[in-house]
């Protein structure tokens, strides 16, 4: 793959990289809130010109109606992170950088990956492959609506497209709040006041809020009442941005009774965006990021946020796709490999960057890599036996899966998208339900037939 130009900003001991949304001071990174970064990329964009104070208010608030003040403050602020002298006030206009900048540009090659990708592909990952999905995210966050609700299979690849989106909010100057469900542990969710409970708290840790929820909570009135009470009151209408709650692996909520009042007072929020028009509420958006079909556990979906909003599906990478991640591995893989890795791991996001992976690194080659695919030693053997332990402990889908490798007809509907969520099945309904890739395939049929 051809290099990507990448352009930095140097002033004085300064180095201020716009893609990274990063200040340098002599290679030591200097922590500025997000407003203040786009003051100051602002300012330094235009350096030596003059740029009135409706101008900023624009660029740096764009989502906000804030008070001259709030220039004031904030120039003041960043005169005292980087120096008085690099911003002038031009009286009764505006203000002005008046240092010289250097511009720097530079040819940016994709970065050798440092180590197997496992979880979530840091921000800066050049093997992260941008699908549809993420321009959809990107323009639902932007028009502010409601829910924007990610789904899709295990491993497919939500968290780091949730990540991307929260970052371009924060450059944006958004408040983002992230909650991932998978690090509460089980006694969090014993009951729905427990989970509300710690739910605020993680938010009053994450904004530095004053006032904790268990500081005001009541007794008298029900758990969703306190916590929707805690985020009107010392949440939104103390931030003046838009404010983005991504909320990952949402699924841990839907197997508790309770699961049908989480969601009924997400469900509230956006009504009250209606019949409350003047309130907080439009200034926030809820991502919620999820595997398991919701309407296998929520019994009332006119009460839930899962049919509001915008619904966007996750999917595998297409054979393109796999591809361009083999270009940005160097092109290991010649294009009839290209092919025939495709069906191997069938688009699976997480099995083509390890397989990529361990051929960049020259620990195997593609004719070696499918003679051990399916062995418990393979590279793959740690995901296939998780795989394989998943369904052991659960009969009914273990037979849903003999069923299919023995191409026995009548897949129930229920089987048919809990395999899906699960990433073992791929299709759009139980008629047309296939084995995710080839690997699964073999492996699979070694082991349960």
């Amino acid at each position: 793959m051809g290099q990507m130009p990448h352009q930095t900003y140097e002033f004085g001991p300064y180095r201020l990289d716009p893609d990274e949304f990063q200040l340098l001071c002599n290679d030591e990174e200097v922590a500025l809130r997000p407003r203040l970064m786009s003051l100051l990329l602002e300012l330094v964009k235009h350096q030596k010109q003059v740029l009135t104070k409706d101008y900023l208010l624009e660029k740096v608030w764009p989502d906000a109606t804030v008070e001259e003040n709030n220039l004031t403050v904030s120039v003041t602020e960043l005169r005292r992170a980087i120096g008085k002298e690099y911003i002038e006030t031009v009286s009764r206009r505006g203000y002005r950088f008046a240092i010289d900048v250097k511009i720097q540009i530079l040819d940016r090659a994709p970065t050798p990956a440092s180590g197997p990708p496992v979880g979530a592909l840091p921000l800066d990952s050049s093997f992260y492959i941008t699908r549809t999905t993420d321009d959809e995210f990107h323009t639902a966050i932007s028009r502010r609506d409601s829910f924007v609700l990610v789904k899709g299979a295990r491993q497919v690849g939500k968290t780091s497209l949730l990540a991307r989106g929260l970052q371009r909010v924060r450059e944006a100057g958004g408040t983002v709040l992230l909650t991932d469900f998978q690090h509460f542990t089980a006694d969090a969710f014993a009951n729905i006041e427990k989970l509300l409970l710690t739910l605020g708290e993680t938010i009053a840790d994450r904004l530095d809020l004053e006032v904790r929820p268990h500081q005001t909570w009541n007794n008298f009135v029900s758990p969703s009442s306190n916590f929707e009470r805690f985020l009107r009151r010392e949440v939104l209408t103390k931030i003046q941005s838009s404010l983005v709650w991504g909320m990952d692996e949402v699924d841990r909520i839907f197997h508790h009774p309770y699961a049908n009042d989480i969601f009924g007072l997400f469900r509230s929020w956006h009504n009250l965006r209606a019949l409350e028009p003047d309130g907080p509420w439009p200034r926030l958006t809820v991502a919620l990021v999820y595997a398991t079909e919701a309407h296998l556990f929520i019994t009332d979906l006119n009460q839930s946020p899962f049919n509001v909003g915008t619904r966007l599906g996750l999917e595998d990478f297409t054979c393109s796709q796999i591809a361009e991640l083999n270009r940005r591995y160097q092109s290991p893989l010649s294009d009839s490999e290209v092919e025939t890795y495709f069906v191997l791991v069938g688009g699976n996001p997480y099995l083509a960057q390890l397989g990529l992976y361990e051929i960049s690194n020259r620990r195997t080659n593609l004719a070696a890599l499918q003679a051990q695919a399916d062995h418990e030693e393979g590279i793959f053997g740690d995901h296939l036996r998780r795989m394989l332990v998943a369904l052991e402990n659960d009969s009914g889908l273990c037979e849903a899966v003999r069923g299919m490798l023995s191409e026995q007809p009548g897949l129930a509907s229920q089987d048919f998208y809990r395999l899906r969520s699960a990433g073992v099945l791929t299709g759009n309904s139980p008629q047309d339900a296939r084995l995710r890739c080839e690997l699964y395939a073999k492996y699979l049929k070694k082991r349960l037939l």
